[in-house]
């Protein structure tokens, strides 16, 4: 469940750069990301989220954190599991979706080594089947 009331302000504080990075968790990144899908199309969604996030990181003192490969791997799974029905409300995306609200949710795609790499960090890497090496 998430901690978020009003899903809509979340995304505009974000947007903004009006975000607590100490109170964004997952579950945060995942209401973003669908404010951002429904607002945008793919390609302009990413490129604010994977900014707001550097932001985040970089404001919350760990630059490193940012990780190009999770953060567009996520979107684009959100951003497919979105096309797959006409959702309206992130909540019954969650709700139908439990696997992407678990940081664990890429971990059949890629090794963990590959997908935390200092490369993964700068550039977005494919997956890898089953989580196999690369």
């Amino acid at each position: 469940m998430s901690v978020c009331v009003d899903h809509a302000d979340i995304t505009l504080r974000f947007e903004a750069g009006d975000i607590d990075p100490a109170a964004f968790r997952h579950a945060e990144h995942v209401h973003v990301a669908f404010g951002l899908l429904k607002k945008y199309d793919f390609l302009e969604a990413a490129t604010i989220y994977a900014n707001g996030i550097r932001a985040l990181a970089a404001r919350a003192g760990a630059p490193r954190k940012f990780n190009l490969t999770i953060t567009c791997a996520f979107m684009s799974l959100i951003a497919e599991r979105m096309a797959s029905k006409a959702y309206d409300d992130p909540e019954i995306f969650a709700g139908d979706n439990p696997d992407l609200m678990s940081k664990d949710a890429l971990a059949g795609l890629y090794a963990p080594e590959r997908l935390h790499s200092d490369i993964a960090r700068r550039v977005f890497l494919m997956p890898t089947s089953q989580g196999g090496a690369a």
